[in-house]
């Protein structure tokens, strides 16, 4: 029997090993799992749908003899199809879809033994990065609830820096893995473009700027559950080259000496946080320590002609996504079904050419080969990863007056994070601070294209040097 104490200690791998020892039973994980979200939920608002019986089910079947055979998992509510429960992307236009199919991620999920149970909030569509959709109200931040868990991957961050779950699905088109992690002081990869399939709905989304993986507490459960996920399903345009090795094989190998880079100033010009600069400042100190080279540099990056081209890409795929559901659903579009922000960025893609469309993806890859280049130099490069730390509640709000207000306000929040959903790379956000309020400040680190192994050595040299494991936030099991 596992208390609910013991239950929050152990990360994905170590309450795996514990199942397959027999020690504890996959139906006792599930039940603590659904015992502390009801107990932390009503602080959080994490979880929007609970999933409990049919993860009780799963947990009395006999499970596949996957990595995380009985460790219980969260699904965001975006992207993710899980066949029979409802999947809302934070949108009253879809408050009652249900998919009939579960999406191959999910697939490989069940493959790996993970029992769902519950699917987490997001904002609408995951276009702005806080979780405060209109639909279900404000995810509040487990470290300090008047401040966002940031998004778009919020709830499921939230639940795992609360110890409801030892990690959760997230997916990421301009941060949303990265930015949530910071905020809530997760390790959260972005893995490489095409890395995890989007099969069978998606070829790519948004040309490519879209990827799926996780939020994790240890660096071992990121690299083990890619592991079990990544690879292509029959049918995809593209994929990521395949690893040397299995990733879970890189934590804890020699990374060699590093070439790092680090820059703490934002490309855009947009002002950085004195915590988020002193944190990118210690981070690259402690890298010294452990022997790297660091060395003060940056790409040289045109951010306006990046931002113009990136939010042509960013409106198109809003109406692309939402025509595509109503089509898919019969249910006609309507301004009232939609928050501001989101009906006004989905005008804005309506007016997008398919000429403007592919110009701008042009400009973007022209782009994506120049910070290439940078590569050739230095294996990392470091930068804060995001311009402040976790803000209030109600930062981003958008209004019928001023719209865009919440997009340019993440303009200004994420100026980092953006950039490598267009060049396609691997890139992580590592928990190595707190600020003065005790509030989390990730660090960001980026790699060469397919090049997560060197992310994962690193991330578990770093984790070694400074665990980060037993900070606990304010609200947590």
């Amino acid at each position: 029997m596992v208390t609910a104490a013991q239950y929050a200690d152990f990360d994905a791998t170590a309450l795996a090993d514990l199942v397959r020892r027999r020690e504890v039973q996959p139906l006792e994980l599930v039940d603590v799992a659904i015992e502390s979200i009801e107990k932390l939920n009503p602080m959080l608002n994490a979880v929007v749908t609970p999933m409990y019986e049919e993860a009780r089910a799963a947990a009395a079947r006999e499970l596949p003899p996957g990595s995380f055979a009985g460790v219980p998992f969260l699904l965001k509510d975006l992207l993710a199809s899980y066949a029979g429960v409802r999947m809302t992307s934070g949108s009253a236009f879809l408050r009652d879809f249900v998919p009939g199919h579960d999406s191959a991620l999910v697939t490989r999920y069940k493959k790996a033994g993970l029992i769902v149970v519950g699917k987490t909030n997001t904002p609408e569509f995951g276009i702005v990065p806080t979780t405060e959709p209109k639909l279900f109200g404000p995810t509040r931040n487990p470290w300090d609830t008047s401040r966002t868990t940031g998004g778009s991957s919020g709830g499921s961050a939230a639940a795992v820096a609360a110890r409801i779950v030892p990690m959760a699905h997230a997916n990421d088109g301009g941060g949303s893995i990265r930015i949530p992690a910071s905020c809530c002081g997760l390790f959260g990869l972005k893995p490489t473009r095409a890395r995890n399939s989007l099969a069978p709905e998606f070829g790519d989304m948004y040309s490519g700027l879209v990827a799926e993986h996780a939020v994790t507490r240890s660096v071992r459960d990121s690299a083990a559950l890619l592991d079990a996920t990544s690879g292509p399903e029959v049918g995809d345009p593209y994929f990521a080259p395949a690893p040397a090795r299995p990733f879970i094989q890189e934590v804890g190998a020699d990374p060699g000496l590093l070439r790092i880079a680090f820059g703490a100033t934002a490309p855009s010009g947009a002002p950085v946080h004195e915590d988020c600069v002193a944190a990118v400042r210690d981070a690259a100190k402690l890298c010294s320590e452990l022997g790297h080279r660091i060395e003060e540099a940056s790409p040289d990056l045109d951010m306006e002609m990046i931002i113009g081209n990136f939010m042509t890409l960013w409106a198109a795929g809003c109406t692309w996504e939402i025509d595509g559901i109503a089509r898919h659903t019969g249910r006609p579009v309507s301004e009232a079904l939609f928050e501001p922000g989101t009906w006004t960025l989905y005008q804005m893609g309506a007016k997008v050419t398919a000429s403007q469309y592919l110009q701008a993806l042009e400009a973007l890859q022209a782009m994506s080969r120049q910070v290439g280049r940078f590569f050739v130099d230095y294996d990392l490069w470091l930068t804060p990863t995001l311009g402040t730390p976790p803000p209030l509640l109600g930062h981003f709000d958008s209004t019928p007056d001023d719209p865009m207000r919440g997009m340019r306000r993440a303009a200004e929040f994420v100026p980092f994070t953006p950039i490598i959903n267009a060049t396609g790379q691997p890139a992580m956000s590592v928990p190595l601070n707190l600020n003065s309020e005790g509030l989390p400040v990730g660090t960001h680190f980026v790699g060469r294209f397919g090049d997560e192994a060197t992310l994962f050595r690193l991330a578990a040299q770093l984790e070694e040097a400074r665990p980060w494991k037993d900070r606990r936030p304010t609200v947590a099991v």
